[in-house]
């Protein structure tokens, strides 16, 4: 009983760390009047990324691999399913094309190269593994996905002299003032609740008899996903569906990118059974995302929303008791 409180304790800091470390990072992003759709991109994705970077680094430190990597797979294609299909049930999403036409490519191309690394190693015989060449390649694509993201930054701001003058105001410094002191907060919040969450998690696998790699999946990946879910409902419910389709596909982006090769540095990740069956599972999901856009007049009904939160549970439901 006190592992299961421990690690809903765990997670319930992550998710007040990541909407915490949210709202700090918004509050800067905002004060250089950059779109919903960069600053869900970026700024968003990398505050509600931050809940499995933390997890996925205390976990390679502590050599819970199947953990780390059953977090990333989780909570893609928990994005993917349930955080996108809820969202599209609550609201129908109608998204700006350059999502169809460079973001989800963009994403397409991180889990295709994933994908290759993972059956790089398997074609010639070895365990699948992430190590720390194929993290430095993950970190290169990251590189490029943040200067085309600067590019845009630079596009976006009106007037560069304004927001220098702005940014000088009384007001706009205590508001940045505050906004730091958010974020400092929930990086504290994101330390204690990882830790919680990996220690606790790995003795609740013991005691149910399961994997690492489920618990991974199934209650990790769903609690560091907490703050992908708030953010996107919220944002679907205020119909700021740029924001919310820009998090989703921004965090698992992140999560690809930045997370995984961080945490391959750390400790080289051991890529567990089934492993590449969830890596292709969630190049399917975000797959089908351009012809549905594409044929929908870039918008995403409740229906199509509905097929994806049935579509993702079937698929948990599978892997669980698989």
């Amino acid at each position: 009983m006190t592992t299961v409180l421990l690690l809903l304790a765990g997670l319930t800091m992550l998710l007040v760390g990541g909407a915490s470390l949210v709202r700090g990072a918004s509050g800067i992003a905002e004060a250089h009047g950059i779109s919903p759709l960069v600053v869900g991109l970026t700024v968003v994705a990398f505050g509600t990324s931050a809940p499995e970077l933390v997890v996925n680094v205390l976990g390679a430190i502590d050599g819970e691999t199947d953990i780390a990597f059953g977090n990333i797979a989780g909570s893609n294609l928990a994005n993917l399913g349930l955080v996108l299909g809820t969202a599209a049930l609550i609201a129908p999403i109608a998204i700006e094309g350059q999502i169809i036409r460079r973001e989800l490519p963009l994403l397409l191309l991180a889990t295709t190269a994933l994908l290759i690394m993972t059956l790089d190693s398997q074609l010639k015989g070895f365990d699948p593994v992430l190590d720390r060449s194929d993290g430095l390649v993950l970190l290169l694509l990251f590189g490029i996905f943040v200067y085309i993201m600067i590019m845009d930054f630079f596009r976006q701001v009106e007037d560069p002299l304004l927001a220098t003058i702005a940014s000088m105001s009384p007001q706009l410094e205590t508001k940045t003032s505050r906004a730091w002191m958010f974020i400092l907060a929930g990086i504290f919040l994101l330390g204690l609740g990882g830790e919680l969450a990996i220690t606790h998690g790995v003795k609740l696998a013991g005691i149910l008899n399961v994997s690492t790699t489920i618990i991974g999946m199934a209650v990790i990946a769903i609690g560091t996903s907490l703050p992908e879910f708030v953010t996107s409902i919220i944002a679907a419910m205020r119909k700021e569906a740029d924001l919310c389709v820009g998090n989703v596909i921004g965090s698992n982006i992140f999560n690809i990118l930045l997370v995984l090769p961080i945490s391959s540095l750390v400790y080289p990740l051991s890529i567990p059974e089934h492993g590449t069956t969830d890596i292709i599972a969630t190049l399917l999901f975000a797959a089908v995302l351009i012809p549905v856009f594409i044929m929908r007049r870039q918008i995403m009904s409740r229906t199509v929303g509905g097929v994806f939160l049935g579509a993702y549970l079937l698929y948990m439901y599978l892997r669980i008791t698989g």
